[in-house]
C-alpha cells in the first residue's frame, strides 16, 4: 500500500511539475474577451499554466493563427461564426469550454429609438457573414424587418424579405463600426467593440439583443489538442468564482458569464 502511494504521489508530482511548464498562447480580441483573459491568466497561473495573451484587431485571424499552431487557443468569438469559419476555411478547431456572451446592440448619434428610423435610413452591419446575420436578426426581433426562417443564423441582406421602411444596409468590418456612428443613422455594433470605443451597451444602445441569444462565445483549441491537460485546466481556470464575479461586477450586466462545458 505504501508503494502504491507513493507511487502516486509521484505520479501526482510529476503531472504538476509538466503542467508548470506548460506555456500557451491565447489569441483575443481587444475589450471584454482581453480583460476577462487577463485575469484568467492570474487564476491560470495558480494551477500552473502560463498564458501569454496576443490580442487581434480583427476576427480572421486568430482562427488562421490557432489552426497554424501559432496560438493554442483563442477566445473571442461565438460559435455561428467558428462554424462558418470551418465551413468556409477547413480549419481543425474544436470548442473545448463557453465563455461569455457579448449582446449585439443597436447604436446612434441621431435617434433615441429605432421607431424613429426614416424610410431609407442606413444602418451599419458587420460584413461578415455570421456577425451581419445576426444584426439581420437582432432587428427583425425589433420588428423592423423580416428576414426568411429558410436560412437560419446566416443571413444577409438578400435574405430580406420585408423592409417596410427601405433600410439600407451599409456593410463594414466590425471594428470600424463604432465610427461609422457620424454618418450612419445607427449601426449594430459587437459588444467588444463598443465597449472599446467607450459605449456602454446598457446605457448607450437604442436596442440590445436578448438574453436567449444563440451567440454564446467559445474557446477553442486545435481538435488534436482538446483532450490535452492544459486545456481541462485552461476550461477550469475561465470557469473559476473569481471570473464570474469579475465580469458580473465590472460589466454590471452588459457582458454575461455563460459557462458551461461543451458536449
Amino acid at each position: 500500500m505504501l508503494k502504491l502511494t507513493a507511487a502516486a504521489v509521484l505520479t501526482a508530482a510529476l503531472t504538476g511539475q509538466a503542467l508548470a511548464n506548460e506555456k500557451i498562447k491565447i489569441g483575443v480580441t481587444p475589450g471584454a474577451h482581453e480583460e476577462v483573459m487577463e485575469e484568467v491568466v492570474k487564476v491560470a497561473a495558480t494551477k500552473g499554466l502560463d498564458i501569454e495573451i496576443v490580442s487581434f484587431s480583427d476576427y480572421v485571424i486568430p482562427n488562421q493563427a490557432l489552426d497554424d499552431g501559432d496560438l493554442q487557443a483563442n477566445s473571442f468569438q461565438h460559435k455561428p461564426y467558428l462554424d462558418n469559419q470551418i465551413k468556409d476555411r477547413g480549419y481543425d478547431l474544436s470548442v473545448v469550454g463557453y465563455n461569455i456572451l457579448t449582446p449585439m446592440g443597436i447604436y446612434s448619434d441621431k435617434i433615441k429609438d429605432l421607431s424613429e428610423l426614416k424610410d431609407g435610413a442606413e444602418v451599419g452591419i458587420p460584413n461578415d457573414p455570421t456577425n451581419g446575420g445576426r444584426a439581420l436578426l437582432v432587428l427583425q426581433s425589433k420588428g423592423l424587418i423580416k428576414v426568411d426562417p429558410a436560412v437560419g443564423l446566416v443571413v444577409s441582406p438578400l435574405d430580406v424579405i420585408e423592409n417596410p421602411k427601405n433600410i439600407k444596409f451599409v456593410e463594414l468590418d466590425a471594428a470600424q463600426l463604432p465610427r461609422s456612428l457620424a454618418d450612419l443613422d445607427a449601426s449594430a455594433i459587437n459588444t467588444n467593440y463598443a465597449l472599446e470605443a467607450g459605449l456602454n451597451p446598457i446605457k448607450d444602445s437604442i436596442a440590445i439583443e436578448g438574453n436567449d441569444s444563440p451567440y454564446a462565445n467559445v474557446i477553442v483549441t486545435r481538435t488534436q489538442d482538446k483532450d490535452a491537460p492544459w486545456v481541462k485546466t485552461l476550461v477550469e481556470s475561465y470557469h473559476d468564482d473569481a471570473i464570474r464575479e469579475f465580469i458580473e461586477t465590472k460589466y454590471e450586466g452588459s457582458v454575461l458569464p455563460v459557462f458551461k462545458i461543451s458536449e
